[in-house]
């Protein structure tokens, strides 16, 4: 399976390249709530780095079975099948499947690697288990 994972989120300086890099992988440009990746504090205040870990309940709850996982256990959202329910966006346990007005279809992680190569001081990986 691939997956991003955090290895120290005490080394994040919140300078939000991650989601810069996400945002316009996918929209082109960047504004709030576009990333596949979040930079935000918890309720203590401490900082909080959420990553897709590829946990699939966003394809269990998809009602038209529009998102697949795919050979390297990435579930990818098929376009094709995707009605824009909204679904998966509500179901998300990280709140990290992004949906734009103007787009038909959310977009989540596919692992692409993309954060982690805009991450300065390179907390994030791609692991393959």
């Amino acid at each position: 399976m691939k997956k991003l994972v955090v290895k120290d989120r005490s080394l994040c300086q919140s300078c939000l390249t991650c989601e810069i890099a996400c945002s316009e992988a996918f929209y082109k440009n960047y504004s709030d709530g576009t990333s596949c990746i979040k930079i935000g504090n918890k309720k203590d205040d401490s900082l909080d780095v959420k990553v897709c870990n590829q946990c699939g309940i966003c394809a269990k709850k998809c009602p038209e079975g529009a998102i697949k996982e795919n050979a390297k256990g990435v579930y990818i959202i098929n376009k094709k099948l995707c009605t824009g329910c909204m679904t998966c966006v509500d179901v998300c346990p990280k709140g990290i499947i992004a949906k734009v007005e103007e787009k038909p279809v959310p977009s989540k992680c596919i692992a692409c690697g993309i954060c982690v190569d805009a991450c300065p001081m390179g907390i994030i990986e791609i692991k393959e288990a």
